[in-house]
């Protein structure tokens, strides 16, 4: 456990397990969570010989709760402060949900001279609304819906998630874990409300076509095709398409949290793309 202070006086909280010597992998936690959300991957990769780093994004888990600065830029330079503060080097960078697009625009807006492995794990990039020049995203109106649901009972709003589209748990034949549902509902609970409310425009409406396309170093996309939360057409496969070579494994009828539901196979296939 660990914090630092960055230049606009945030603290960030990091967890760092596993020998130091060991090879670097860092992870970027989805909205509302925090890093406790990897803990599945975090504590299988950290038992297999890697030193695993995962932070509480700014306004998120133990992390300071700011009024302004919510957004993918300052999200991105807040971890480019951890690296260079634990000064590590080749790391393996995967990012969940909105830590993807959080991962994409540290590539784009600091490059790839601490990176050797990047990652996007049922990821929001390249964008998640829809416009005229992206037709397959979300209409505003998801997003307006889940800000006025933040506004109205944010509580209960992250009991709907999780109980519903976010695991899968609302398909025919599923079997919700309460387990996972309190878990999100806890997370999303310790989280700021005006951040995590302005960190839904910031997951759905920054574009970053153009971070995917400075991608340069090896690249693993993994997302679920039955992902209601960030549909994979506009968003693993777009990805795909943009960066070049990357591994790209698609999830058969897996929801958006798949780190959970499938975390198994997740660790496994994280492994083997660290091995390789």
């Amino acid at each position: 456990m660990g914090t630092i202070t960055t230049r606009d006086n945030v603290q960030i909280h990091y967890k760092d397990w596993g020998p130091r010597d060991g090879r670097v992998v860092v992870l970027s936690h989805g909205w509302p969570l925090n890093a406790d959300s990897w803990e599945s991957q975090m504590f299988f990769l950290a038992s297999n010989g890697y030193r695993v780093i995962a932070h509480d994004r700014r306004g998120h888990g133990r992390s300071s709760q700011p009024w302004d600065g919510n957004d993918m830029d300052h999200y991105a330079d807040d971890l480019a402060q951890l690296l260079d503060h634990l000064d590590v080097k080749d790391a393996a960078l995967f990012g969940f949900s909105t830590g993807g697009g959080e991962v994409a625009r540290y590539v784009g807006r600091h490059g790839t001279k601490r990176v050797g492995r990047l990652g996007l794990i049922s990821a929001v990039p390249p964008l998640m609304l829809k416009t005229d020049d992206n037709p397959g995203g979300l209409p505003i109106e998801v997003f307006d819906g889940i800000r006025a649901g933040s506004i109205a009972d944010r509580s209960q709003l992250y009991r709907d998630i999780a109980g519903g589209p976010f695991f899968g748990f609302n398909r025919a034949g599923a079997k919700p874990s309460q387990g996972m549902i309190d878990a999100f509902w806890l997370q999303g609970m310790l989280a700021g409300h005006k951040n995590t409310y302005d960190c839904i425009k910031a997951f759905s409406e920054t574009d970053f076509t153009e971070d995917l396309k400075k991608f340069d170093k090896p690249t693993l996309i993994v997302h679920g095709d039955d992902d209601q939360i960030v549909p994979i057409d506009a968003a693993g496969r777009a990805s795909a398409r943009l960066v070049p070579h990357a591994t790209f494994i698609v999830y058969q009828g897996a929801p958006h949290g798949l780190g959970d539901t499938h975390k198994d196979r997740l660790n496994q296939d994280m492994l083997a793309f660290l091995a390789s």
